[in-house]
């Protein structure tokens, strides 16, 4: 598909990305997977550090680069400021996260920005919000997850609070960051006017935590980290096998009444100590190990497909080659194979969610750096060749 066709929900809407990284990269993602036009502004000569991430090979750029276009534009100049401000003009949104303050202290805030498009929707990303005592700091994603309280509720209760190993923080943000666009856009197809959606990590983490707080308000109980399971709701936990593990979740009771049947031991679905939610949960570590002790004899694929004949959820734990072998992932196109022009055999995560009727795609992977310079400054603001070239001279572009 060519870098102009329309496709998706979002289809006739311009995006300018400021910022780098995951927080706000991962918002302009979400938007040019479904159609938006998302133009990626860039430092020149050295872009965003994104462009270096990737475990052996560099391939994090060509996922949370996809659909965009990417120009350069030195934010730090008058001259680059002015340019930007010619681009808000004729744009639906901006994305940033910049630390707070950064865009008012260069003449770009919201208030100045919005006089020049009174429709403009601005969707800013940070560590701790646009106000309040700690606003001004630096915020990384994983700040914002030990602050929003998930770092607390991660890993073995036996060692220090762990990572998830990816960064849900940044992400979840971003996430949010773009249901708040969605939100805001509908406002103005009502008043015309666009307005700013401040989204915080540490405020996107603690939307997911559950009733922990009032928990702790109105019961008195502070929640810990619990390892693999959660505390009475059980059966639920990977469970050993002779080739590997499985994870099987059989905690309401029918289910768990399918799984005595599936183990030849009808008779735990009576028992008191197992027989309803509640006194299950009391005797989880004794259910556990009873069922372990059952698996631990198969390989994981056997007690796969038996869970699966009795109607019990469960299923491996995977990792890249599993789901790249798994039929499912294959009926659903949940991974695909995309062209590039330096790696033969990436594949990457589809669009999420889908739409049935306007479905999002992957036109093309991440740019290299200032690959739409003359596309944007030259089509879309009419500068000159003679200007773009002066532009490029001073180090604006």
């Amino acid at each position: 598909m060519g870098h102009d066709e329309a496709f998706g929900a979002l289809q006739g809407l311009r995006v300018i990305e400021l910022g780098q990284l995951i927080a706000g990269p991962f918002c302009g993602q979400l938007m040019a997977d479904h159609g938006a036009e998302v133009i990626k502004v860039e430092q020149p000569g050295l872009g965003d550090p994104m462009r270096e991430w990737g475990r052996n090979k560099p391939v994090w750029w060509s996922v949370i680069a996809r659909n965009k276009k990417s120009v350069t534009l030195n934010l730090r100049t008058k001259d680059g400021q002015d340019l930007l401000r010619e681009l808000v003009a004729r744009t639906d949104f901006l994305i940033e996260n910049f630390r707070a303050g950064t865009l008012e202290k260069w003449g770009l805030g919201y208030d100045e920005l919005s006089k020049i498009n009174p429709g403009l929707i601005m969707i800013r990303v940070s560590g701790y919000g646009q106000t309040g005592p700690y606003s001004p700091r630096a915020g990384y994603g994983s700040i914002g997850e030990a602050m929003g309280g998930m770092r607390n509720l991660a890993g073995d209760p036996g060692t220090p609070p762990s990572r998830v190993g990816l960064s849900i923080g940044d992400s979840l943000a971003a996430t949010m960051a773009c249901l708040g666009a969605v939100m805001a856009l509908h406002r103005r197809h009502l008043t015309g006017r666009g307005q700013v959606i401040d989204s915080a990590i540490y405020e996107a983490v603690l939307a997911m935590m559950e009733s922990t707080i009032p928990e702790y308000t109105e019961a008195n109980f502070i929640r810990e980290r619990t390892g693999a399971v959660l505390p009475n709701v059980s059966p639920s936990n990977v469970y050993p096998t002779s080739d590997g593990d499985i994870l099987i979740a059989a905690n309401q009771d029918s289910v768990f009444g399918r799984l005595c049947e599936a183990m030849g031991k009808p008779e735990l679905a009576v028992d008191p100590r197992y027989a309803t939610h509640t006194a299950r949960g009391k005797h989880q570590e004794e259910l556990d190990a009873l069922i372990g002790e059952w698996t631990k004899d198969f390989p994981a694929k056997y007690l796969a497909d038996l869970m699966e004949e009795n109607g019990v959820p469960a299923g491996k734990i995977y990792k890249a080659p599993d789901m790249m072998a798994d039929e499912h992932f294959k009926a659903r196109d949940a991974i695909v194979h995309m062209p590039h022009p330096d790696f033969a055999n990436i594949h990457m995560q589809n669009v999420f969610p889908r739409l049935s009727e306007t479905p999002g795609k992957i036109a093309w992977v991440g740019e290299p750096l200032g690959a739409h310079n003359e596309e944007i400054y030259g089509g879309l603001l009419g500068k000159s060749d003679e200007e773009r070239a002066a532009l490029e001279a001073a180090g604006t572009i």
